[in-house]
């Protein structure tokens, strides 16, 4: 009993308890650092803030040189290892948005492409469209502008085409049609909103006409051709005349316009050939109209007609 009160008691370890106000002994606080140690480094920072400013800090620029020398490779290294985990989201956002770019590119290039490829389609219309404002201002006469949406079938040994435009928009049977070239041809027939329109190269067309240069008359005779082997004859009423090759070939006129208006230009002679048999002088007319490719043609239609489609007014203004 004696040895148990007269034991000394176990020593704890030095730094680990402290005197309370009490006088007993407090566990110090895990993880807290002295006094000492925080009294030490807060008067090591002010002497360093104090000669950083003495000098302009050359006291202690030893000490950053040091400090440079140990750090910055590691610095540097560590930098280079940790700027791909950190541009990681960067790379992401720009994937995702060049993928985007890339997206809207080929959608831009889509679009180039086919403006491209109608662009010619749409500047010959455009053009077809001046030309035919040119010809109502030149030949004195409202047109009513029509596109061309079919060809009469070759069995049918005619050789007509329709248009997109009918009563409703004032045509009806016998009136000229135009193009930015010449004349097409005659309307044999309508609907409220079509028209079947003949071409001057039919086999059974005949269309009076005057040379040019000398006003003489006689009749142009369709050989039923398309393309690039369109002819027309033309048969003079004066069998004596012969005309010269390159005149320009007008139209006549019929009474009250119908089913040709005067002075619309067809053709030019190409050639010119006597008949023996019937002792006349014929010539062979090469058509300023490219038969094959039609689209946009004008129907003479007298001035106010009432149409539900704008037309052009014989000084080539809309109406």
């Amino acid at each position: 009993m004696t040895d148990l009160l007269t034991r000394p008691a176990a020593r704890r370890p030095p730094g680990r308890d402290r005197l309370n106000r009490r006088g007993s002994l407090e566990p110090r606080e895990p993880g807290r650092p002295p006094r000492s140690l925080v009294v030490v480094l807060v008067l090591a920072c002010v002497t360093l803030m104090t000669l950083d400013h003495v000098d302009d800090g050359a006291a202690i620029d030893p000490l950053r040189r040091l400090v440079g020398e140990v750090y910055g490779p590691a610095e540097s290294g560590v930098e280079a290892v940790v700027r791909p985990v950190v541009a990681v989201p960067h790379w992401l956002r720009s994937h995702h948005d060049l993928a985007s770019r890339i997206d809207d590119l080929e959608s831009e290039n889509e679009q180039l492409r086919s403006q491209l490829a109608t662009s010619d389609y749409d500047r010959n219309r455009l053009q077809e469209y001046d030309d035919l404002t040119a010809t109502a201002e030149s030949i004195g006469y409202a047109l009513v502008p029509a596109r061309v949406v079919g060809i009469g079938p070759a069995q049918s040994f005619s050789r007509t085409v329709t248009i997109d435009a009918g009563s409703r928009a004032g045509l009806k049977p016998d009136m000229t049609v135009v193009n930015g070239s010449g004349l097409v041809g005659r309307i044999l027939r309508v609907t409220s909103t079509t028209a079947t329109v003949l071409l001057v190269v039919d086999a059974d067309s005949t269309v009076g006409a005057r040379v040019g240069r000398s006003m003489k008359v006689g009749f142009l005779h369709g050989r039923g051709d398309l393309g690039q082997q369109a002819r027309l004859d033309l048969e003079l009423v004066d069998q004596t005349y012969v005309p010269a090759k390159g005149e320009t070939v007008v139209t006549w006129g019929s009474q009250d316009g119908a089913p040709y208006v005067s002075g619309v230009p067809v053709g030019r002679v190409e050639s010119v050939y006597s008949s023996l048999r019937e002792t006349t002088q014929r010539a062979v007319i090469e058509p300023f109209v490219d038969f094959s490719a039609l689209d946009l043609v004008g129907v003479v239609v007298p001035s106010g007609t009432h149409s539900d489609r704008s037309v052009i007014e014989l000084d080539g203004s809309l109406r």
